[in-house]
Order: structure tokens, then C-alpha cells, then sequence
């Protein structure tokens, strides 16, 4: 069983920041790219940022120069860094990633539960 779980969500006001944490829990051989996403209100769920095992970094264009993915994959951790935030970053922010198995050479793509960030004005 694998297992991603976010954490650092919160209420911020407008300009304020936050971190976001991502942790890998269960059977994990590797872990290969981990990414953000986030939904609004009545919105489709966007890609946000990502991160390859490796270290390189893509961002939406909304959030490029505020928002900072990173990673530690000796903690199986990756993070969201937001800073600036508008009330239009409110959403439930979710971790995904892809990670293969320790058992075989298969590897699954994976959620987790979300964390809720709420920008106020």
C-alpha cells in the first residue's frame, strides 16, 4: 500500500504564504516525478507544479515566480512553498506522484487526500 498525505494547508490572508508537505508512506521501491495540483470551487482540478526525480521543475503559468516545488527523496517529501497568495490560489491543493514498486518493475500514479488552502482579502 502506498500512501501520500499533504499537510500545511490553511486560512492566509492575501499576500501571506504558506508550505505545502507532501510525504510518501507504504511500499516504495522509487519515486519518480511528484507533482501539485489544486482545485477550486466549481473549477476543474489544474496542474500546478512539478518536479522529476531528478530535480527539474515545471510550473503553471499562473503561479510561475510565486510558487516553489522542491523535494527530498530521502525523505520521500516533496513541497509546495506558495508565497503572494491571492484569494484566487484558494483550492484544495493535492500531491500526486509516480512510484514504482520495490517488489516489481511496475509502477502506479498516485493521490493524496488534499490540503485546503483559503486566501482571504
Amino acid at each position: 500500500q502506498v500512501q501520500l498525505v499533504e499537510s500545511g494547508g490553511g486560512l492566509v490572508q492575501a499576500g501571506g504564504s504558506l508550505r505545502l508537505s507532501c510525504v510518501a508512506r507504504g511500499n516504495i521501491g522509487s519515486i519518480n516525478t511528484m507533482r501539485w495540483y489544486r482545485q477550486a470551487p466549481g473549477k476543474e482540478r489544474e496542474l500546478v507544479a512539478t518536479i522529476s526525480g531528478d530535480g527539474v521543475t515545471n510550473y503553471a503559468d499562473s503561479t510561475k515566480g510565486r510558487f516553489t516545488i522542491s523535494r527530498d527523496n530521502a525523505k520521500r517529501t516533496a513541497a509546495l512553498q506558495v508565497n503572494s497568495l491571492r484569494p484566487e490560489d484558494t483550492a484544495v491543493y493535492y500531491c500526486n506522484a509516480d512510484i514504482r514498486s520495490p517488489f516489481s518493475n511496475t509502477s502506479g500514479n498516485y493521490w493524496g487526500k488534499g490540503t485546503l488552502v483559503t486566501v482571504s482579502s
